[in-house]
Parts: C-alpha cells; structure tokens; sequence
C-alpha cells in the first residue's frame, strides 16, 4: 500500500513539474561577452534574445516554447570550439546563433560538421568556404567588399587611385585583402600604389600607421583606406584619424566592421564623410525597419540593455541575425521537425522581409540574397547612404578574383 501511495505521489509531483525536454526547443548563443570582441558581439546576444521572446509571445514553433542557452566564449578563439561542443553534447540545443570573427567560426566548425549541427553566423566574412552545417547571413565579399571598392574606384566615390588595406591581423582581413589585392590588379593598380598593413586583436595605438597612410597618400595620387580592423581597436583608431586631421575629403575610409555599435564611443564629428558598406543601416527608411527599431527601443529598456536602454541602436549584424532567426524558425515549421538533415533542406528558398526593406532569400549555397548599401558617417554617428545597388545581391563566396577557385561550386556538399 506505501509503495503504491509513493508511485501516486511521483506520478501526481511528475505531472506538476514543467517538462523542459518535451515543452521547450533549446537555442544556442555563442557570442563574446567578454574580450576584445564584446564591443559587437554583446549585443547579437540580445538580439537572439529579444527574438526568441517575440516568438515565444506569438506561440512559440510548433506550440513549444523556445528556451535560450546562452554561453560567453570570451574572445577565445578556442574557447568557441569548446562551447560549441557543450551546447551541442551537453545542452542539446537544436541550433546555434553565434561567432562574429572568421577565426572563431572556423574554431567551430569541425565541431558542427563532426556532430551534424547547425550554426547560423551573422557577419560578413572572407568567403572561401562552404559548410552545410553553415548558414551564412551575413555578406559575402561581393556584397560588400567588392561593391565598397568599385564605389571608391567611380568618380561618384571620388575616384581613387591608391590603396591602403588595412585590418586586424587573423583570417578574414588576410583573405578579403588578398581578393581585393587580385580585384585590384584586374583593374590595372599597381603594386607600388597598394599599401597593406594589419594590427593585432586589442590593438590601441595607431598613430604611427595613421602618419604612415598620410605620407602614402601624399605621393600624389588620390587614396583611400579599406579598413578590417575589428572589434575594439576601431574606437583607437578612429579616434587617431581625428587627431591627425585625416578627412574624408583628403583620404576616405570604407570600413566592414564597423556600424553604429562600433561608433558609439567615438568623437563621429571629425570622421563625417568617412564610409561603411553594409547590407542594413539604421538610417534606412522602411517601414519594416521602423517596426524593427520600435521593437528594439522597447525590449532594450525593458530589459535594461547596457548602453542601450537610453540610446537603442540597431546595425547590420543584428538584422542578419533577425533574418538567421526567423527563417530557421519558418525552416523548422516546414520541416514539421528540428531534425536537422530536415530542417536543412527546409532553409532553401526561405523568404523573410528583413528590417532594410529588403526581401531576403535564402540560396543553395546557405547565403542570403543582399541588397549592398555604402554610407557616410554623419555627426551625430548614424550613416546617410550614398549608393546602392538595384536589388539583392546573390553571394559568390568562391570569388573568382582568386585563380584556384575557378570552376568551385557556390553550393555545400550534401
């Protein structure tokens, strides 16, 4: 009689507990909170965040709840590798919404590949890969960089004629430099008129390189700088531009990683003129990126965002993680399924109007159809676009720019 009354009791508290396992669908985010990187990195954390509430609110994905597993790789680049394995093996999410660095996805992915799970990364990067364990929502060098070169090239982008390359020193400067090195040649520049130089990650002091571009430029010819610098050397840097009066009139920066997060701590009046290449800025006016932006504003106050609570600011790695999210959310709906052999094959074809106004679809190659926009930095740190192209943009993250990629297909192995 006791141990029936027991099993009475087990059944009835086992009725009452919530049911993680079978009510929730675990979500990943592998993004720096910590380090170097947390400068841009935080606030995609929030983002995924601030989505997975939205969806929740709206019913969730297949009627279960989805639960956030959050984990900081603290600008480790082997500590990604590490984390990666955990929300896998140990948490069992279903997906990963992470990395901003080349050298930390390239950390994870023999993790992803080796355990059959789905990463969605949310940065422009160097091309030169494809995973099917990847979706890549962030450009491709032909949705950015290229595009940002050919402007600084025409004469609406004042027509330059020498080259300063320079970035951080790891993966994706080294190899998005090497395809616009090639690009540049193709155009007939000379090799005397291109200037490379990279800094380490954390990298404060710029003013020698600053003084180094201004004697380059003053050889002559028009100049300008592509700059790969990431994370929280950029405000350094940008800073020393200041200092040394390099405007944009005499020397214009294009930059890939830098966006209204990146200019939050930065004097923006003496950098007017300078340029960014993006697939999203705030300043766009669509009445999707309104919804985006209200959005935003509110779960950042709500929720007490650092450094967002009173001055909310969106930028282009959030909305390719918008778009990451709620496609694979659309993906796994479809498949009926969090398999990911399933939802995988769900993803091609996926749609979604993304906060540019712009509808976004994903290819067979796992990259977002982009739309490119170049802008100016204004006083107040926001961008007041200058070019775009006519529509999106398919990714050609082979670029043929580089000889040994000829004949590679843009499309994962299965």
């Amino acid at each position: 009689m006791l141990r029936r009354s027991l099993l009475a009791v087990s059944v009835s508290l086992a009725a009452t507990l919530p049911a993680f396992a079978a009510d929730t669908i675990k979500v990943g985010v592998l993004h720096s909170l910590s380090g170097t990187m947390a400068i841009s990195e935080t606030v995609l954390k929030d983002t995924v965040l601030m989505a997975i509430d939205d969806i929740n609110a709206k019913g969730g994905v297949m009627g279960k709840k989805l639960e956030a597993v959050v984990v900081d790789p603290a600008s480790n680049w082997p500590l990604f590798a590490e984390k990666a394995k955990q929300l896998i093996t140990q948490d069992k999410v279903a997906v990963v919404f992470g990395c901003w660095t080349s050298v930390s996805r390239k950390s994870v992915l023999p993790v992803f590949e080796q355990n059959n799970a789905l990463l969605f990364y949310p940065v422009q990067y160097e091309g030169e890969e494809l995973s099917k364990n990847v979706f890549y929502t962030g450009a491709a060098p032909n949705q950015q960089a290229i595009p940002a070169v050919e402007y600084l090239m025409s004469k609406d982008g004042g027509s330059a004629k020498r080259w300063v390359l320079l970035g951080t020193d790891y993966v994706y400067p080294r190899t998005t430099n090497k395809i616009l090195r090639a690009f540049l040649k193709s155009k007939g520049v000379a090799e005397a008129d291109i200037m490379e130089d990279y800094t380490p990650f954390g990298h404060s002091d710029y003013q020698s390189i600053i003084a180094k571009i201004k004697k380059f430029a003053s050889e002559g010819k028009k100049t300008a700088v592509v700059s790969t610098i990431n994370g929280d050397s950029n405000v350094p840097f940008y800073k020393e531009l200041g200092n040394q009066g390099l405007k944009a009139t005499d020397v214009p920066v294009v930059a890939f990683s830098v966006g209204e997060e990146e200019l939050r701590g930065v004097d923006t009046k003496p950098l007017v003129g300078h340029l960014a290449a993006w697939n999203y800025f705030m300043s766009i006016k669509a009445p999707a990126n309104d919804a985006f932006k209200k959005q935003w504003a509110a779960y950042a106050k709500t929720k007490g965002v650092a450094g967002h609570k009173d001055k909310p600011l969106t930028n282009d790695p959030m909305e390719a993680t918008i778009i990451g999210i709620h496609m694979w959310k659309q993906a796994v709906e479809k498949a009926k399924s969090t398999d990911v052999d399933k939802v995988r094959a769900a993803m091609v074809g996926q749609t979604f109007v993304a906060p540019s106004g712009i509808t976004s679809t994903m290819d067979a190659s796992h990259h977002l159809r982009k739309s490119v926009f170049i802008g100016e930095v204004k006083a107040d740190g926001q961008f007041n676009v200058v070019w775009k192209t006519p529509g999106p943009v398919a990714a050609d993250p082979w670029s043929d720019y580089i000889p040994e990629n000829k004949g590679k297909a843009n499309v994962p192995a299965k």
